[in-house]
């Protein structure tokens, strides 16, 4: 039976499934004209859940429900940024479904779970609630890419997800039962000491491999990426400003759980898989980039070759670099939503604005907007003093500290390498003739211009003043 204690450490995921059936049930009574207050009311239940995160009971780490759920700093910090994200999304996308006929109460349920999926995913103490929060999430994910049901490219977009998710899950799956069946528990933190008295560590190992693939693919590694170009150009725009930013974090926290807490003595073994995830990553994710014509298509390899940089930290296996990595992984989601953000914000009915030439111009039709797009581009660039610059930094520094500075060399040289592709957008927009026949302007949604431009200038902000945010992800894994 469930305690006190234990209910009140669940509180915030235990409202947000509450909240989530009674939005689902008001959607099903509600008017049509009446669905800008389901809007409104799901913003308004996540930012309540972001206040439950912060003002949860007790401090330091405590665990629910016999260490199967744990609360600490690092699940603190990365769910109040899956919820930030997750309402940035709802205002982001709002005049985009409008204008699309796909503003329905199924968006923000969905969302809502799939943020709940990512909120029990980083306060997993046990192999099962590790996949029990994976599979909630990507199976809320996998129902809003489809969202636009008459589009085949959606369609098509969320059975190469739904298809390549499932094998990655069944391989994630297979290895903790490899983990399982070499060290007889499911609790992560008890898998120190059973992996160091196991009479089997070539089937723990073995089981290490599979995990780390299904970490992989949640994290758009290369090689496991494949999904990844495909899905972020077909899905919603409204869709793909979600899957850039809340399955990254909630992927950064699986990868701690799995490999942090639960197999930290195997940390010989994973750092130099993770290290040549992180290469391949950075190759492919910034060479295949500079070619790409669909901005939506190059945002998915920019991704790729950022969760490069996130290994890059992970390699680490300290204190030093998981700090790196979430940094990382924050400053990466809102680079990603803001990113995203602007083109939602050109995008009109008939016109998604996905293509880099559709940016033709911006500087003269909309000046606001191409800078707040050169922000974007510069920070995920790499360029000082943006946010950017400074994760990337801090990765690198994580990884020569461990004693690859191989590493850290592959990957400042491809940051100079994908400075050519950002650097493409930001000259198309300020130098390129405006497309005949093509107005660009802001869209008129008031809250979506205010977030946006905050979005984007907290990236400037943060690269000045980034010493809070900072000492906030170290605190969470020093105590």
């Amino acid at each position: 039976m469930p305690t006190l204690n234990d209910l009140l450490i669940l509180l915030p995921e235990l409202y947000l499934t509450a909240a989530a059936c009674v939005l689902l049930l008001l959607d099903a009574f509600i008017r049509p004209g009446q669905r800008h207050l389901l809007h409104w009311l799901s913003i308004a239940v996540v930012l309540i859940g972001i206040y439950l995160v912060v003002n949860g009971p007790g401090t330091g780490t405590v665990t629910a429900y016999g260490g199967m759920f744990v609360r600490d700093g690092v699940a603190g910090v990365l769910k109040v940024f899956v919820l930030a994200c997750t309402v940035l999304v709802f205002i982001y996308g709002r005049p985009y479904l409008i204008e699309r006929k796909l503003y329905q109460g199924e968006f923000y349920t969905l969302a809502i779970f799939a943020a709940l999926g990512a909120m029990l995913l980083v306060s997993a103490g046990n192999l099962v609630m590790v996949y029990l929060g994976l599979e909630l999430l990507t199976l809320s994910t996998y129902a809003l890419v489809a969202l636009d049901r008459d589009s085949p490219r959606s369609s098509e977009a969320a059975i190469k997800y739904f298809v390549l998710g499932a094998m990655a899950s069944g391989m994630l799956l297979y290895g903790m039962s490899m983990i399982y069946g070499a060290t007889g528990t499911l609790a992560l933190a008890k898998l120190h000491e059973a992996a160091a008295q196991t009479a089997m560590p070539n089937l723990l190992v073995f089981g290490l491999i599979f995990a780390i693939v299904g970490i992989g693919f949640k994290l758009s590694a290369a090689p496991f990426h494949m999904w990844a170009p495909d899905v972020y150009e077909g899905s919603p725009t409204a869709v793909t400003v979600f899957i850039a930013s809340v399955p990254k974090l909630a992927a950064f926290g699986m990868a701690y759980r799995l490999l942090a807490n639960g197999l930290g003595d195997l940390a010989p073994h994973w750092q130099h898989m993770l290290a040549v995830l992180a290469v391949i990553s950075l190759a492919i994710g910034n060479l295949v980039a500079i070619v790409q014509t669909n901005l939506k298509r190059l945002l998915a390899y920019s991704t790729i070759s950022h969760m490069g940089y996130l290994l890059v930290g992970l390699v680490n296996a300290g204190p030093e670099g998981y700090a790196a990595a979430m940094f990382y992984a924050v400053s990466y989601a809102l680079m990603g939503t803001a990113a995203f953000g602007v083109i939602l914000a050109l995008a009109r009915a008939g016109f998604e604005c996905d293509a880099i030439d559709d940016l033709k111009g911006l500087n003269q039709r909309s000046p606001w907007l191409a800078f707040l797009m050169l922000l974007v581009m510069f920070s995920l660039a790499g360029v000082p003093p943006l946010f950017g610059f400074y994760a990337k930094l801090l990765v690198l520094q994580a990884a020569v500290h461990a004693g690859m500075l191989w590493l850290a060399i592959v990957g400042a040289v491809f940051a100079i390498i994908g400075l050519y592709y950002y650097l493409r957008v930001v000259k198309v927009m300020y130098f390129d003739a405006p497309a005949e026949g093509r107005e660009l302007r802001m869209q008129p949604d008031p809250a979506l211009r205010l977030l946006l431009s905050v979005n984007a200038l907290v990236l400037l902000a943060l690269g000045l003043y980034w010493g809070p945010l900072l000492g906030w992800c170290q605190r969470a894994f020093t105590g």
